[in-house]
């Protein structure tokens, strides 16, 4: 009997690579949320660290969840689990204005819980998710994804040495190694080419000055996360109320990953598979709530990994897990990862997000255009899910709820596309067809 690809159990040297290999690709977007969160609430420097360490540990095992499955949880497919950006300022404005870090675990526990009883409704929508919706959601994501990728090469958004010539002249030199790599290099290295990329552009960076290892090692050997560690959790009707429209944003999200990695391992995702994955979103908010850390959703960023290396084990992923779990018990181990350098993470991040949206054109080619509205779908819904990406600041005078929607690009413009879909697609009307082609 044939085994899917899906499916294969990889020589463990390869899991531990290819895993390796995604967890530098999404080391910098999972511990970004704890670091923003930490930072506005004023958290002491141990206190940061110990969210960082309770993030790393919680994404470990929701993307162990996500892989392997357990009951009615997860899609087994290779999806690695982080937090969502979406948390951050709910989380923020919890923390600072209301019931302080207590409210908004206790919010997170009930959207948890809230996305694990909604998972198997909101699946049913895949019927609203036809190729013409689900390439223009996929290529979105791949786009939304390219300007961090930028901030990243540039040195990272904020810091003093912000778009310096070296550290433009490092992303750019991972960028064109990982090119060159992945094509003339044959066999294994040649699959692991963002590893390779990451490694000697960490190793070039040290005499550059963009990085050192000095400060590795000052960390407790182990640290355990503990339930409930700022407190048990309250249950404020505002917190929670928030934090269900993030969920409801998340779940957004994770469909539109969820069927995109379907399409690019050859696994389409039917609505069982797509209620496990939101399920086990769901159960990994609720373990983040309770081990103080926040609610995961998949990452785009591995996505564009697994289509750049086409590598389709889950257990490669599942592997990647395992790791980010020890990184979160081990935090010598977590200092080692956080010492690469952002010019080295953005060359890479080029590559992988652009990746991302090149898959996305790639299922629009299934997508007729002739006597269709699909331009103007594609069109429409790719814009909207663009306004916040080259305007962040743009929905600042709306309502908080608003917000959330909108400021991620992904969730406006899957609702963008899916709502122009029902529009053109979904409503029957006796007009012409547009002429737009």
């Amino acid at each position: 009997m044939t085994v899917h690809p899906v499916d294969q159990r990889l020589p463990a040297g390869q899991l531990l690579t290819f895993g390796l290999q995604h967890v530098l690709a999404m080391y910098a977007g999972a511990v970004a949320v704890p670091l923003i969160v930490g930072g506005a609430m004023h958290l002491s420097t141990a206190d940061i660290g110990y969210l960082v360490n309770a993030d790393l540990l919680v994404s470990g095992v929701a993307t162990l969840l996500q892989c392997l499955g357990v009951w009615v949880f997860g899609a087994r497919l290779p999806i690695m689990q982080g937090c969502t950006f979406a948390a951050v300022t709910p989380m923020v404005m919890i923390g600072t204005t209301g019931g302080g870090l207590p409210a908004g675990y206790g919010a997170i526990i009930v959207s948890g819980l809230v996305v694990v009883l909604l998972a198997p409704y909101f699946s049913r929508l895949t019927r609203f998710f036809p190729p013409v919706v689900t390439g223009t959601i996929i290529l979105v994501i791949g786009v939304s994804l390219l300007p961090v990728a930028v901030g990243w090469a540039a040195g990272g958004v904020g810091t003093p040495g912000f778009g310096k010539p070296l550290n433009l002249a490092v992303a750019f030199g991972v960028l064109v190694l990982v090119v060159l790599v992945h094509r003339f290099v044959p066999g294994l290295l040649g699959r692991i080419a963002v590893l390779v990329g990451i490694v000697v552009g960490t190793v070039a960076a040290i005499p550059l000055g963009l990085t050192d290892f000095s400060h590795v090692g000052g960390s407790p050997a182990i640290e355990v996360t503990t339930p409930f560690h700022f407190g048990l959790p309250t249950f404020e009707p505002g917190a929670i109320v928030a934090f269900v429209i993030v969920m409801l944003v998340t779940m957004t999200e994770t469909s539109g990953s969820v069927l995109a990695v379907g399409e690019i391992v050859d696994r389409p995702v039917d609505t069982t598979t797509l209620a496990r994955a939101l399920r086990a979103d769901g159960l990994s908010s609720l373990l983040g709530g309770i081990f103080n850390t926040f609610p995961y959703t998949a990452f785009g960023q591995n996505v564009g990994l697994v289509a750049l290396t086409r590598v389709r084990s889950r257990y490669v992923v599942a592997t990647a897990g395992g790791i980010l779990v020890l990184l979160g018990l081990v935090p010598v181990l977590g200092e080692i990862v956080a010492s690469v350098p952002q010019p080295v993470l953005g060359g890479a991040g080029i590559v992988m997000f652009g990746s991302v949206a090149a898959g996305g054109v790639r299922m629009l080619k299934q997508v007729s255009f002739d006597g269709t509205n699909n331009l103007m779908i594609i069109a429409v819904a790719l814009g909207i899910g663009l306004v916040p990406v080259a305007a962040p600041t743009v929905y600042a005078q709306f309502p908080g709820w608003f917000q959330t929607i909108m400021n991620s690009g992904i969730s406006a413009g899957s609702i963008a596309a899916v709502l122009l879909n029902l529009l053109f697609n979904g409503v029957k009307v006796n007009t012409q067809p547009s002429d737009l082609k």
